[in-house]
């Protein structure tokens, strides 16, 4: 069954098909671009999609959507005025001959995750469709969503924004029927000035509601009265809390060889299961997830048990062993919620690990975090001190804040850039230790990531 078919695109875009096609999926990228795809030509800053679209038809893309017709393109063209649009339209008409039940996620951390576990979750009871990687911004939700398979039976999609109007705009193509905000923390504050107004913000997501829709709220936040009271004004129906003190609420988990043994209430469905990877932010993400796949009337029980195959992603704390270090990859991003989650996850690992089971914390600058930035790196030394880490390594300017605060028994290094914590942490790590890599995507420890990658399978 096609995704797209040429008639079908011309009348979702007013556009003009050189010749009939079929398309099975979409790309915006020749270099993950799959046969069968309609590569879409998106114009940026600093780059235009219609200098690829000969590159396109070379990796074998059924048709290309373009505003002119580029040099020496051979394939099938859809012309359009402007191609952001065409896949917005793309988007909408996806959404609307759409049968599938749809659920949106938000938040200031966690989004990912928890996307990812109501993929695995939805899958269990039909067929889902559900975002790519973290395209949750203003050409990744229309793709994702212009890519909805005809037959699938939920949608998943992640909706992100770093300004007041963009998830505004965004759901208004998802229109879910739930509306999930993992958590508001303090994230962009350098664009919102507070967390009051990224909570604001956020609550965008209930204006795309579709009538009768839900909105899902974490109960145990500090500003889930402001996110009811928006989801209110939004005219939402259905307000569900979850968390530890919520409506659908987490009693339990603990450690498990593979991952972590969970137990909730999910409104009023006792579910007992195990998850693939541990962590309290993991489990509170869970009991959201869950309570989506109630609220749009699924098994919730078949959804649980499906959880047990659900891993951590990388730079989202995925573990792998690195020459008998014990790698937590928390590299993608960070703000002070997200650290502390993270730290709450080197604090459990078992004393008794490894040899010496040292527990090390290399921290990255947390970026766009405004005037009170110095205040909110300051501020980490009390996770830190509650989870018991041995070392701390610091990158970035902004962690001279934290570097000050760290007491020297504990202070591994400092440094302004990741190239120069590189000789630093090389001498440093010891086979036995357990290393959590945490900081905003910005700093790029994903370099500390690939040193350590390629120490797998043997020690220094």
């Amino acid at each position: 069954m096609s995704l797209w078919t040429h008639q079908e695109a011309e009348a979702a875009t007013l556009g003009t098909a050189s010749a009939p096609f079929t398309v099975d999926g979409l790309s915006i990228d020749t270099r993950t671009l799959k046969p069968g795809d309609l590569f879409v030509a998106l114009q940026g800053d600093n780059r235009d999609g219609h200098a690829f679209v000969q590159a396109a038809f070379d990796a074998q893309a059924a048709a290309a959507l373009v505003t002119h017709r580029p040099d020496g393109a051979t394939g099938p063209l859809l012309t359009v005025a402007h191609t952001q649009r065409a896949l917005e339209d793309l988007a909408r008409a996806a959404r609307a001959r759409s049968n599938a039940k749809i659920l949106a996620v938000t938040g200031s951390a966690g989004k990912t995750t928890t996307k990812e576990i109501l993929r695995l979750a939805c899958n269990a009871l039909g067929r889902t469709h559900a975002s790519a990687a973290s395209y949750n911004n203003h050409w990744g939700v229309p793709l994702s969503l212009a890519s909805l398979p005809r037959d699938a039976e939920y949608g998943v999609f992640e909706v992100g924004m770093n300004h007041f109007g963009e998830l505004r705009n965004l759901v208004s193509f998802v229109r879910p029927h739930v509306a999930l905000v993992t958590t508001i923390a303090p994230a962009h504050l350098e664009f919102f000035g507070s967390a009051e107004a990224i909570a604001d913000a956020k609550s965008e997501i209930f204006e795309g509601l579709v009538p009768g829709g839900a909105a899902l709220i974490p109960a145990d936040n500090d500003h889930a009265a402001r996110l009811i009271a928006r989801a209110r004004q939004a005219q939402v129906g259905t307000i569900i809390t979850f968390g530890q003190t919520g409506q659908a609420r987490l009693l339990s988990f603990t450690p498990d060889a593979a991952g972590m043994r969970l137990k909730a209430d999910i409104l009023g469905v006792s579910v007992d299961c195990l998850v693939g990877a541990p962590g309290g932010h993991i489990a509170a993400n869970v009991v959201g997830a869950l309570a989506a796949v109630a609220l749009v009337d699924g098994d919730v029980l078949n959804a649980a048990a499906a959880l047990k195959d659900f891993t951590a992603l990388k730079g989202r704390g995925a573990r792998f062993d690195a020459g008998g270090i014990h790698v937590i990859d928390e590299s993608y991003n960070a703000n002070p919620a997200s650290m502390a989650a993270a730290l709450a996850l080197l604090g459990d690992v078992p004393a008794s690990q490894g040899k010496k089971g040292r527990k090390i914390a290399i921290l990255g600058s947390m970026l766009e975090m405004g005037e009170g930035g110095a205040a909110h790196h300051a501020g980490l030394i009390a996770p830190i001190t509650a989870n018991k880490v041995d070392l701390v390594f610091a990158v970035g300017p902004e962690m001279l804040a934290l570097w000050k605060q760290v007491p020297p028994a504990l202070r591994g290094g400092f440094a302004e850039n990741v190239q120069e914590i590189l000789p630093v942490l090389e001498k440093a790590l010891e086979p036995g230790d357990t290393v959590l890599v945490k900081g905003s995507n910005g700093v790029k420890l994903s370099a500390v990531i690939a040193a350590l990658s390629a120490r797998k399978g043997g020690g220094r």
